[in-house]
């Protein structure tokens, strides 16, 4: 028994992450009280994406799982390029994505005392205000293999530091002219190390404290103190920062000798960053994108973001079993956008609803079917959840099926319509193709067909086994749409490592919009965020763009994965 329940321990600490592990070991030896929190930290500065949507997972994953607590806080310490918009949004995905924060708070709650830290350091002789050119300051740090070369301005007097630095924070400093740098150590393999900048001069008003700061902080001098001002417990960040956190570490080293406590200290912990194929991550050029009117919008279908994902139809759980399914580890990878697909797909077989359109119309013609007559047949919602239901949909004798879906002189092994061959229509009857009427240029205008009163579905005659079943609309009981065709955003695999403009790179064919289209009726009903899946074709979803008259919808993902062999 005891050798069972060792072997089940076991295998539970293989399913957690590196991380979790982490987490529980510090548990164990009871630091910061047995107490778990964690944040998630956005910029303001754009729209998150699956990128950002990994360190959410894993940072409200891991408060809800030890029974923590995870914030929310915006590092908005760079007014150039921040503003409330963003901050809006942010939290919209959040919540779409299934989490609640125990708390919003914001970088700049913390000016105040941050700013009285770097007095503090100034005051120890610790930081000093440097009057030379952020070039003269890069040219004197040195390389990883040489030491850098100290500031003339490093040994100022303490109190020429102290006046210099609250003239920062003056509406008459100019930007560039004065920044103040922690002295640390200029021989320090770690660049980071080499007197930091920790201030600069930006005369922007700030979104939220308007002009009252003329000095910001810089990231590495304010991401670590507001995680020891607020309490957390576990830093948890991507790869990037592995360098960074001596800093980090060397900075709450000064907060706790400036508090007098020790008993208390958060813990930097990195884990890899999401890299999908055919698409970027970078916000600087997810920016570009937007700005320079590539896409239709931060929202676009095909951006990486997690509002996009959401208007091209993704589902939030589709997304969060992706990011489970990779995992977390230490080291860097590029996930193949098709395995983010293939989640999706699996996700929406449970949830969307079955209906049938028609992209690439040709007029069928039962021509033994009553004119004027038509009839409601039933069409099961889901054959995956019977709690999902049924919908009615019209039968006639004119209808509307793929224009692919037929072929005058087929191969042997075509299986959809062709003169004297059998199909059945979906959730209808048997049919059998009797020829079709061409235009002038030999384009099928016309196909007509027989059908078998008796082979209804659900009828005894229903079991005559034939090889092709096919979708259709009623012509004379449906809508015409909008289809919006969404594919990879961009044409070569690792857009990010390619030397070329990644203006250069995007993919012509990421969207194709298609005008002709027919749908039933019942998708009068449907809404932006409503799963479906056109029959044959894939997974769907209504646009914002929809409105009465004028229904839009966009391809979440096809049925199967077609981008490989295509490309092949």
């Amino acid at each position: 028994m005891t050798e069972e329940k060792t072997t089940t321990e076991n295998e539970e600490k293989k399913s957690i992450s590196f991380v979790e592990q982490i987490v529980e070991n510090d548990l164990a030896e009871g630091k910061n009280g047995k107490r778990i929190q964690t944040r998630f930290p956005p910029e303001p500065n754009g729209y998150i994406h699956i990128g950002h949507a990994k360190a959410i997972c894993m940072d409200f994953g891991v408060a809800e799982k030890y029974n923590g607590i995870c914030n929310l806080r915006f590092d908005d310490t760079n007014p150039t390029k921040e503003n409330t918009e963003y901050v809006e949004n942010i939290m919209n995905d959040i919540k779409w994505l299934g989490f609640n924060w125990g708390n919003v708070y914001y970088a700049s709650d913390y000016f105040d005392k941050l700013w009285e830290f770097a007095i503090w350091l100034i005051e120890k002789g610790m930081a000093y205000v440097d009057e030379q050119t952020s070039e003269q300051i890069a040219e004197q740090k040195g390389t990883p293999t040489q030491p850098g070369q100290p500031s003339p301005f490093r040994d100022r007097p303490i109190e020429e530091n102290l006046k210099l630095f609250k003239q920062m924070n003056t509406p008459e400093a100019v930007e560039g002219s004065m920044v103040l740098r922690a002295k640390l150590d200029m021989a320090n393999p770690n660049m980071h190390f080499r007197d930091p900048i920790i201030y600069r001069i930006i005369q922007i008003p700030h979104h939220r404290t308007g002009t009252k700061w003329h000095a910001y902080p810089m990231y590495d001098f304010a991401h670590g103190q507001s995680d020891y001002f607020e309490g957390v417990t576990h830093s948890i960040c991507t790869l990037e920062f592995v360098p960074h956190r001596p800093l980090y570490d060397k900075f709450v080293d000064f907060l706790q000798e400036k508090e007098g406590q020790t008993e208390y200290r958060p813990r930097q912990i990195e884990f890899n960053r999401l890299n999908l194929t055919y698409t970027v991550m970078s916000k600087r050029k997810l920016k570009a994108l937007v700005d320079e009117n590539l896409v239709s919008g931060w929202n676009d279908p095909r951006m990486p973001t997690v509002c996009g994902m959401r208007r091209r139809g993704y589902s939030a759980q589709s997304i969060r079993n992706f990011i489970n399914s990779i995992g977390y580890t230490k080291f860097d990878a590029l996930n193949d956008y098709a395995l983010l697909e293939a989640a999706v797909r699996e996700d929406l077989n449970k949830k969307a609803c079955r209906v049938s359109a028609v992209l690439n119309p040709v007029k069928l013609i039962i021509t033994n079917y009553p004119e004027g007559q038509t009839e409601e047949l039933t069409a099961i919602n889901n054959p995956e959840n019977e709690a999902d239901g049924t919908h009615n949909i019209t039968f006639s004798r004119e209808l509307w099926i793929e224009r692919e879906d037929f072929m005058e002189d087929a191969p042997k092994k075509f299986f959809r319509m062709t003169p004297g061959k059998e199909v059945r229509l979906k959730n209808a009857y048997i049919i059998a193709c009797t020829g079709c009427k061409k235009n002038e240029a030999g384009e099928i205008e016309e196909i007509y067909a027989e059908y078998d009163p008796e082979s209804k579905s659900g009828m005894a005659g229903a079991d005559r086994k034939v090889k092709g079943t096919l979708h259709w609309v009623c012509a004379g009981h449906c809508i015409k749409a909008e289809v919006r065709l969404y594919d990879r955003l961009f044409s070569v695999e690792n857009p990010g490592a390619d030397e070329r403009d990644f203006r250069e790179l995007l993919n012509p064919e990421s969207l194709t919009v298609l005008n002709n289209c027919y749908v039933e009726k019942f998708l009068e009903e449907k809404q932006p965020g409503d799963f479906l899946q056109f029959q044959r074709i894939g997974y769907f979803t209504p646009d914002e763009d929809s409105k009465p008259g004028h229904l839009v919808f966009n391809r979440t993902v096809g049925l199967k994965d077609n981008w490989a062999k295509k490309n092949k």
